[in-house]
Formats: C-alpha cells, sequence, structure tokens
C-alpha cells in the first residue's frame, strides 16, 4: 500500500515578509518609548494640551512664548532624600526628563542626558529626573552606572508627574520637557530624547529675551544636585 508522504505547510514569500515587518515594528516601538496611554470614559486619549497623543517616537513639540500655560510647581524628594523644588530655579531654564532602570530607551538616552548637564551646568540650565518605578536601591544602581550628575525625584507616588500632566501630557517614558525661565513648558520630547534635538531646544529657550518682571535665578544657578555614589 503506497503511503503519502506528510510535508509540512509551505509558507508563502508574502506570509514571511509581513513577519518580517512585524518584528521591526515591535522593535522600534522598544526603541522609541516604554509608552503607556490614559483613556477617558468615552476611550478617547486624554489630550492637555489640546493636541492628540502620541506616542514615544522621539517626536518634538515647541510652544511660543505667547502659548504658553502658567509656571509648573513641582516638588518631591530624591532617591538621597534631599527636598528639590522647580520653584527654586525660577530664572533658570529647567529639563525634566522621565526615567525608570529597566527601560531599554531611558538606558540609551542616559550618556547624552549626563553629556548635556555636564555642558550646560554654567548656562543657567538645571536637569531634574522623575521616576515612578524604581525603589532607591534600583534607582541608584542607574545613576552609578551612569554617573548622573542631577536629582531625580522619588515619584512612585505619582504626585510629580500628575503636578507635569497639568500643563503637558507625559504618558511615554521617557519624556524629556523643557521649562523656560519662568518655570512655563516651553517644549517637549517624547520617546527618546536625541542629544542634538535637546541642545537645540534649550538653545533656542535660552536665547530667549529675558522678562524684566520675572524672579532672579536663585544663588545655585546650574544643574546642580545629588550625585549617586558609588
Amino acid at each position: 500500500m503506497n503511503r503519502r508522504a506528510i510535508s509540512a505547510p509551505r509558507v508563502s514569500h508574502a506570509a514571511r515578509v509581513a513577519g518580517s515587518l512585524v518584528a521591526l515594528a515591535l522593535g522600534a516601538g522598544l526603541l522609541a518609548g516604554c509608552t503607556t496611554t490614559s483613556k477617558t470614559p468615552a476611550g478617547t486619549t486624554t489630550d492637555i494640551a489640546n493636541q492628540g497623543y502620541q506616542s514615544g517616537d522621539g517626536s518634538t513639540r515647541k510652544w511660543a512664548v505667547a502659548d504658553r500655560s502658567g509656571p509648573v510647581a513641582l516638588a518631591g524628594t530624591d532617591f538621597t532624600g534631599t527636598a528639590q523644588d522647580v520653584t527654586m530655579w525660577r530664572g533658570d531654564v529647567v529639563v525634566l526628563n522621565s526615567w525608570y532602570a529597566a527601560c531599554p530607551p531611558c538606558r540609551a538616552e542616559a550618556p547624552g542626558l549626563v553629556a548635556f548637564a555636564t555642558d550646560y551646568t554654567t548656562r543657567g540650565v538645571h536637569v531634574l529626573g522623575i521616576n515612578g518605578t524604581d525603589d532607591v536601591g534600583a534607582a541608584q544602581a542607574f545613576e552609578r552606572t551612569f554617573t548622573i550628575p542631577y536629582p531625580s525625584l522619588a515619584d512612585t507616588g505619582g504626585h510629580a508627574i500628575a503636578a507635569l500632566q497639568g500643563a503637558v501630557p507625559v504618558q511615554a517614558v521617557p519624556t524629556t520637557v523643557v521649562l523656560d525661565r519662568e518655570g512655563r513648558v516651553a517644549a517637549r520630547i517624547l520617546g527618546l530624547a536625541d542629544p542634538s534635538t535637546l541642545r537645540g531646544l534649550v538653545d533656542d529657550i535660552l536665547a530667549e529675551p529675558v522678562d524684566p518682571a520675572a524672579p532672579a535665578a536663585s544663588p545655585t544657578s546650574g544643574a546642580t544636585g545629588a550625585t549617586a555614589t558609588p
């Protein structure tokens, strides 16, 4: 009796191509940002800054001076137990960066942020991280690994992010937000921050005319803060 050989099903060329595209898309999403999206009861995305929510793809948004909302009041305690308050830096430019230790794009952008903070420390720029995920051990290990020269708020309660959400959506991690000298949201990068893009945004904001009525910069001007100890 003849028996027919049973062969494995053939996978078409089109199916193989489709599978490759899906894998590439997933890889791109991982590098772009670890994103969570907040939904309203009707199922639409939360949009506090009057614009559609975008995934963490490195896209940027800059607000004209006339379109900026009131100053951000954001404070908390960093991972060394030191109090941090952005209102103490009025008169300086502030860069806020959300991150957590296991986030691949956060690790990828860390060297660029360290170089930025080091280069801009004498130009009236502060950098402050916001970490709503890690405990002290995980956060300080990250800071040691990348020699982070600026503090990060321990924000597992979500208070700092909630305060910032009143001015700009920050659902993607990482997200980088730049405050002007008056503490207003001036620019945002969703996802991994390209170093040249961040520097260009901050240079533009530093070049803006200083409002004579604005508060003077604090005596501790510059990107100072807690440095993780080995």
